[in-house]
């Protein structure tokens, strides 16, 4: 498999995997119901699914509440998605086409999320004791995998093919 479809491959798994789990959680297992009835669903005495709708970007920092900042959002989510898509399409590294993959995916799921929405959908609750870690999703996840995926290949990978000058 060539490295630029093994990228986009990973984009569209990461994107489907986060939009599958959102929409079972919110029209299959109702967790917006569960949660007016019963509370968070408690997985582990340090993990809960809860129901968070964010209007802001990473750590709920930026809230919009109005449609021109909610729009703003989904233009820099589009623009971002275009610049990693162009450098995935250069790139020549197979380890770096799976964390812009693991990123644009993500990228792409959330901001589906804000545009029909309005918001993101977040829904995991890591906390221990009155420590409490910010609520976030599967896209979430594959953001900060596939950032380690960049971060490790700049200071440990080969460096012989890197990426592709944009």
């Amino acid at each position: 498999m060539s490295v630029r479809l093994t990228g986009f491959i990973i984009a569209m798994v990461a994107f489907v995997s986060d939009q599958a789990f959102k929409f079972w959680m919110l029209f299959g297992f109702d967790i917006q119901s569960h949660m007016q009835t019963f509370g968070p669903v408690r997985i582990a005495p340090f993990f809960d699914l809860v129901l968070v709708w964010n209007r802001g970007i990473s750590y709920g920092l930026f809230q919009q509440n109005s449609d021109l900042g909610r729009y703003i959002l989904v233009a820099i989510a589009i623009l971002a998605s275009l610049f990693i898509s162009v450098w995935i399409w250069r790139n020549h590294d197979r380890l770096i086409s799976i964390g812009l993959g693991l990123i644009l995916g993500g990228a792409l799921a959330n901001g589906l999320d804000r545009l029909y929405y309005g918001a993101v959908v977040d829904l995991f609750h890591f906390y221990w004791g009155e420590f409490s870690w910010y609520v976030f999703n599967l896209a979430d996840v594959w953001i900060v995998a596939g950032a380690a995926i960049l971060i490790y290949d700049s200071f440990l990978g080969s460096g012989r093919n890197g990426a592709a000058k944009l």
